[in-house]
């Protein structure tokens, strides 16, 4: 027992020795005290002549052992004394030993102390133990891969910020990978401190009330990633529920699918609600996803401030009477694969599903594409209840296309409306490398090249390495009709983009590609072989903010809130144009502020559509896809007809995607219109009414019209805020 106590003291000791230099001083101060004591005793033990030197050299008796103690020079000048205070005996012995004590001790340790601590501060640097920013910086909370984005993301928004990121890896470590991506001045404005994004301890040391953002991003390689996140997300919130002051900004990260997915309809973080501080979520697949769909670009991180642009997947535009459709083919079902088609059925929709029939096709191929199939069907049951799905086998050997094809549903009742979505699904089992599988690709290459079909292909499996393959030897029709072809990468783009960049057509460097038909020679001009390939999922530059989508979306819920739904009309365009903008823009903050999070994702998927309807209207209106100039201009009946017809379509892939489902017969308002009050009840269930095909709407399909009127407002007042 006495053995364990008195390692416990020692252990005290030594960790109140390592706390900081002022408790190193207190210690040498009380030492010092001591050895003050133990001296004067010493000295009057040695005799009274020691009092007599003192009176003889006025010196105060007191202060004797304090001068022996720490000057250097003390015993020499009691040698140099006069004569009459030559020291001999006991008192030289005594003030020897008080000399060397104090010479050892304190001129030893002080000097020790000085570089210890030093040295202590340099480590405490390099730790993170020092804070340093008090107010106005940016916090990113855990590190990993993803980190590099964030910080490239603020600097972006400003040059000059400092961010802070607190983790509980080491330090230096950290730094050392992020002098990779940044410069030496970059860096200077990059603090790392060390401490755990749960603690609220740390919170206080970072000074998080004052942050201006803060980015909660965990560690992906945590298995309890996700869960860690939303503690900490918790944790920050009691921690600022009595501050004055709070961040403007919480940005989430999300690892898994099935927990971004859960959070779209769940109030699970109704306290930041109550802190009226912005909570953004972010999903590193989706975000990727939204990169490519809606904002259509990518940052070269190497070349700060080069950004790449990515296609559009809907080629020049879809007019109502084309008959083309859209195709997205995706090799493999992996988070990325799944991530891409969600937000692809959520965005893609066109107006000549209604005048033609031609539903965006979204095809997955996989050699376990008839297990895979039943998960992402069960994942989104209320999608296929009334959609059906095409299933392909062409795992034989056969190498026939129509092996094994079948059009299935996961669960039809009779007397229900069913096929009225405008996005289907198709599952292909076999491997992208196989005769039959490289004939079907092959196929839709050609078909994409006839405009019968806009064709996408994104190789999307978990290996890097596989997926540059199949980049690389796709069948040639795909690299001859100039197919789009998305290469997952893990880290840099630079391989992909330089190949790209080295194969693009060049003004004065066409290619010129001949055929010999019917005794005469037919030329065209086309690009080389990988001008259509394409980076996505690099981990450097995840994070992608899209504010400009973030404002239709409180635009949009803004004209929904302030809307006559007596009249199903928004306030005129004449009304809002004399409205100052300073106070549009504060009410329809606070509007969203109040919002429920299943509904202000559903602003955001109609957000997310904005810039697509826009490029459908240029392509009605007989304009280039890029021709921005009738972009605000009035829309006719016709085309507000038409986009309301989209927009209908679009909402119904939205609600089923997010969990709500289509009312059985017994349930629904439209069939039993004498209990309508009670049934629509059913909505706080996750049971709408609306679900079901444009015409068989009430007059609430007049919303969707008027809302098609309100586009370029929308457009023309976030454009350039």
């Amino acid at each position: 027992m006495k053995k364990k106590n008195r390692r416990t003291l020692w252990l005290k000791f030594d960790r109140l020795l390592s706390k900081s230099l002022l408790r190193q001083f207190a210690i040498l101060g009380g030492v010092l005290i001591i050895a003050l004591g133990l001296s004067y005793l010493m000295l009057s033990w040695s005799g009274a002549e020691w009092e007599r030197f003192c009176n003889a050299e006025h010196l105060n008796k007191y202060l004797l052992p304090l001068y022996l103690l720490t000057d250097s020079n003390a015993l020499n000048n009691l040698y140099m004394g006069s004569d009459d205070t030559y020291v001999h005996g006991w008192m030289l012995i005594a003030s020897s030993i008080i000399f060397l004590f104090g010479a050892f001790v304190f001129n030893g340790i002080i000097i020790g102390i000085i570089t210890n601590s030093i040295e202590q501060r340099v480590n405490n640097h390099k730790e993170g133990h020092i804070h340093y920013l008090k107010s106005g910086h940016y916090v990113i909370m855990g590190y990993d891969e993803m980190v590099p984005s964030f910080i490239s993301h603020i600097f972006e928004k400003d040059k000059d910020a400092y961010i802070l990121i607190l983790t509980a890896k080491e330090t230096v470590a950290i730094r050392e990978i992020l002098l990779k991506s940044f410069s030496e001045k970059q860096m200077k404005r990059v603090i790392i401190n060390y401490g755990h994004r749960i603690s609220t301890d740390a919170f206080k040391d970072i000074y998080l009330e004052a942050a201006e953002e803060v980015f909660v991003v965990g560690n992906h390689s945590n298995a309890a990633h996700d869960a860690i996140n939303v503690e900490c997300v918790d944790s920050i919130c009691r921690y600022l529920k009595d501050k004055p002051q709070c961040p403007t900004r919480i940005t989430c990260v999300f690892k898994d699918l099935d927990t971004y997915a859960a959070f779209k309809t769940s109030e699970i973080f109704n306290n930041v609600k109550d802190l009226h501080v912005e909570f953004i979520p972010y999903n590193f697949y989706s975000g990727w996803a939204k990169q490519v769909f809606v904002k259509r670009e990518y940052r070269d991180f190497d070349n700060p401030g080069t950004v790449y642009k990515y296609p559009l997947v809907y080629g020049k535009g879809i007019k109502p009477d084309d008959d083309k459709y859209v195709h997205l083919v995706f090799v493999g079902t992996t988070n990325f694969a799944v991530a891409f088609a969600m937000e692809a059925a959520h965005v893609l929709h066109f107006p000549n599903f209604a005048t033609k029939g031609v539903r965006t096709r979204i095809t997955f191929i996989d050699v376990n594409a008839d297990k895979e199939k039943d998960e992402f069907i069960t994942r989104n049951r209320h999608f296929f209840e009334v959609q059906h799905y095409i299933y392909r086998d062409l795992s034989g050997s056969k190498g026939k296309e129509e092996e094994g094809f079948r059009f299935e549903h996961l669960y039809r009742k009779g007397g229900e409306d069913v096929d009225f979505l405008d996005v289907e699904f198709e599952f292909i089992k076999g491997d992208v490398f196989s005769m039959p599988v490289q004939k079907v690709v092959s196929k839709w290459a050609d078909e994409h090249r006839d405009n019968k079909q806009c064709l996408s292909i994104f190789l999307a499996l978990a290996d890097q390495r596989q997926n540059f393959v199949m980049g690389m030897n796709m069948p040639d029709e795909v690299y001859a009709n100039e197919v789009p072809v998305f290469i997952r990468q893990n880290r840099s783009d630079n391989f992909v983009t330089n190949l790209r960049n080295a194969d693009q057509r060049k003004e004065d460097k066409k290619l010129t590609y001949s055929v010999v038909k019917d005794g005469a020679v037919e030329s065209k001009e086309r690009d080389a072989r990988y001008a259509h390939i394409y980076p996505f999922g690099m981990n450097e530059t995840a994070f992608s903010a899209d504010d400009h989508s973030l404002k239709r979306a409180k635009l949009i819920n803004y004209l929904y809130e302030t809307a006559n739904y007596e009249t199903y009309k928004f306030q005129g365009i004449l009304v809002l144009d004399a409205i100052p903008e300073d106070k549009i823009w504060e009410e329809a903050n606070a509007m969203w502020q109040k919002l429920s999070v299943a509904l202000k994702w559903s602003n955001l998927y109609n957000s997310y559509t904005m810039r697509t309807k826009q490029r459908t209207l240029r392509a009605m209106r007989g304009l280039d896809i890029d021709d921005e100039s009738r972009d605000y201009d009035a829309l006719t009946d016709y085309e507000a007809d038409q986009l309301a017809i989209v927009e209908h379509n679009r909402w119904n892939v939205e609600k089923l995607l997010m969990g709500f489902r289509k009312p059985r017969t017994d349930e629904d308002k439209y069939v039993h219109t004498a209990f309508a009050n009670q049934l629509k009840k059913n909505k706080d269930l996750f049971i709408h009414h609306d679900i079901r095909p444009f015409d068989q709407l009430s007059n609430i399909r007049e919303l969707d019209r008027e809302f098609s009127r309100y586009i370029p407002w929308i457009m023309k007042m976030t454009d350039n805020r």
